[in-house]
């Protein structure tokens, strides 16, 4: 049974990624968001939890990447997709109107917000990719899939808590929101080496980068709440950026 433990928690993360999909079909995008979080929440300890009780598995590793997929990929993209279904009508519609079906019939019919979908194939080869990569085992290549849903779960979580008419402007214009899929479409498969946050040891030189990221991350937090998490998105990708070799971080 113990040997079990560490693919139930990843079988919480699918279940997370399951009812984030049913919130953001129903158009309640923000707690969407929040089982998304806890989704991730459970994929980051499935792991470690393998390691602590030396119950790695070929089965483990498969079943973590189908509830990524679920969670990280499929969900923030139909979250993606209802942004876009609302930035076609323009900011004057309500979150609670957005729903209608009338008004859903019509966004159909520009197939703009299918663009969103992207998002879910993006992350699927992302982790495939991820699986039969040798060169990942200690460091990431391409931006994690639960980074970029973080970055995707973020807007619904500004506009509702943070929400002001300059924000919505940005956030809920089509353009903005298609410019984002593909660009996080395409930092998920890109070359692009990151660091990773799995501390191996409690080595403080050897964990630099990954206490420096943290300070950077917290202090983000507290000034600025939910608009932090794209903050600190784009401090990840630079940090990794400006450090001379991620993959030699052990």
């Amino acid at each position: 049974m113990v040997k079990q433990i560490p693919n139930i928690i990843t079988s919480l993360n699918l279940l997370c990624g399951c009812v984030a999909i049913l919130f953001a079909v129903s158009g309640d995008l923000v707690t969407a968001a929040f089982f998304v979080f806890f989704g991730i929440f459970f994929d980051f300890f499935d792991g470690l939890a393998a390691r602590v009780l030396k119950a790695q598995s070929k089965i483990g590793l498969e079943l973590d990447s189908l509830a990524d997929v679920v969670t990280s990929g499929v969900a923030p993209a139909v979250v993606m997709v209802q942004l876009l279904h609302l930035s076609y009508f323009g900011t004057e519609l309500s979150i609670d109107s957005m729903f209608d079906d009338a008004a859903w019939n019509s966004s159909l019919r520009s197939y703009m917000p299918f663009v969103g979908l992207l998002i879910a194939v993006a992350s699927a080869y992302r982790l495939a990719k991820f699986n039969v990569d040798t060169r990942q085992s200690e460091s990431f290549i391409g931006l994690p899939t639960p980074a970029n849903a973080l970055l995707i779960l973020s807007i619904p979580l500004i506009l509702h808590f943070q929400f002001t008419e300059a924000v919505a402007s940005v956030l809920l214009n089509s353009w903005f929101l298609i410019g984002l899929t593909i660009v996080s479409s395409f930092l998920l498969n890109a070359e692009l080496p990151l660091f990773a946050l799995k501390f191996k040891t409690w080595d403080l030189k050897s964990n630099a980068l990954r206490l420096v990221f943290l300070v950077g991350c917290l202090l983000a937090i507290v000034m600025l709440r939910f608009i932090a998490i794209p903050v600190i998105i784009l401090w990840y990708i630079l940090l990794s950026l400006l450090w001379k070799n991620p993959r030699a971080i052990q």
